[in-house]
């Protein structure tokens, strides 16, 4: 069975993690983009020419009959997949002392260019884990004159990275020049704290080769004394994307600079699954009769065909999960997989986890 949507994937991913070899008996074949397959099969033969000098007698069975299932497997196939083809073989049986060869095979969602062939107590999954993971990075600098934050926007999650206080004491309330002097005093101690957090910035960013874009932001006029200022690096400051004006730093202030940047994100997962879940709870409260949401009301309407957009949790069964996609791949039907990362995401769990907005409304 080749698997392609990326929900899937990573339960495939997670199925083979929990299978353990007694010995190195579990066989990992990856065949990259183009390569051709009968001169993988041909390989694999030999392999179970090789095999049979394995000492242990259970390890020998189980490594030729799992090279034969691959190979049979591998005949099903007119050529290599457009990205290639991951296949895996072994004893998947929990139980002790019992055996029960089967096999598996995924297209990657992105094109193999590694050949592998290993047998081992646990399959290589190192290539296929990589790709699970989202390759597009932000970064998040937020500050004032007391604080600054240096985080992470990747795929749903927002992590803080950095985190600098400054000694940059409150304005001076007196008069005359003891008020000037302090005056100084201060812009020099500010400007040392973002020479800090520029610092911190250039380290975090600059060879970071994912990183698609940075936002600044903080309250007042700080952001922007800190971007005209020399405090980032020339290749840093080349990829801030915009500033953005803010009420809050720390955590909280991490969150509200991704909020408050739905225009420079507008491609993004976790900009997308905020505006339609936002898109599902302004209908529910001011046209219910547009949206639907729980398991019985929204399987009837997608099975008629009502649905625009299906919303689901991820921390739905999975089971629950591909009944659902399934009804809504046949009627045509937009689905959304909402992350619970974020505050919108843990709206809909508490609804039940299984939304839809509607073509129409249904009486």
């Amino acid at each position: 069975m080749v698997v392609k949507r990326n929900r899937k994937f990573k339960k495939f991913i997670q199925e083979l993690e929990n299978i353990k070899g007694r010995h190195t008996e579990l066989v990992s074949v990856y065949i990259p983009v183009g390569y051709d397959l009968n001169k993988i099969i041909g390989h694999l033969q030999q392999e179970q020419g090789t095999a049979s000098n394995i000492k242990d007698a259970r390890t020998r069975k189980n490594v030729i009959d799992s090279l034969e299932k691959i190979i049979r497997h591998l005949r099903l196939f007119k050529k290599t997949p457009k990205n290639g083809l991951a296949v895996f073989a072994g004893n998947f049986s929990s139980k002790e002392g019992a055996i029960d060869i089967e096999v598996r095979s995924i297209e990657p969602p992105e094109p193999l260019q590694t050949r592998i062939y290993r047998c081992d107590q646990k399959f290589a999954l190192e290539l296929l884990k990589d790709m699970m993971d989202n390759k597009e990075v932000y970064g998040l600098i937020v500050l004032d004159r007391r604080e600054g934050n240096i985080g992470l926007l990747k795929g749903t999650t927002v992590k803080e990275v950095r985190k600098l206080t400054s000694g940059v004491p409150g304005k001076f309330k007196t008069g005359g020049q003891s008020a000037a002097r302090f005056a100084r005093i201060r812009e020099g101690m500010a400007k040392e704290f973002y020479k800090r957090i520029g610092d911190e910035a250039n380290k975090e960013f600059l060879n970071m080769k994912e990183l698609k874009g940075i936002l600044i932001g903080g309250p007042g006029p700080t952001k922007e004394s800190f971007f005209d200022g020399n405090f980032l690096n020339n290749e840093v400051k080349k990829k801030v994307l915009g500033l953005k004006d803010l009420g809050y730093t720390g955590e909280f202030g991490l969150n509200e600079l991704v909020d408050k940047s739905h225009d420079l994100l507008a491609e993004e997962s976790i900009i997308k699954e905020k505006i339609v879940v936002q898109k599902f709870l302004e209908l529910l409260a001011k046209n219910p009769g547009k949206v639907a949401y729980g398991l019985k009301e929204v399987k009837k309407a997608l099975e008629i065909g009502a649905v625009e957009t299906l919303l689901l949790s991820d921390s739905l069964e999975d089971d629950v999960t591909e009944q659902l996609e399934d009804i809504a791949e046949n009627m045509g039907t937009g689905i959304e997989m909402i992350s619970t990362e974020t505050k919108e995401g843990n709206q809909l769990k508490d609804l039940g986890g299984i939304a839809a907005i509607l073509r129409y409304e249904l009486s």
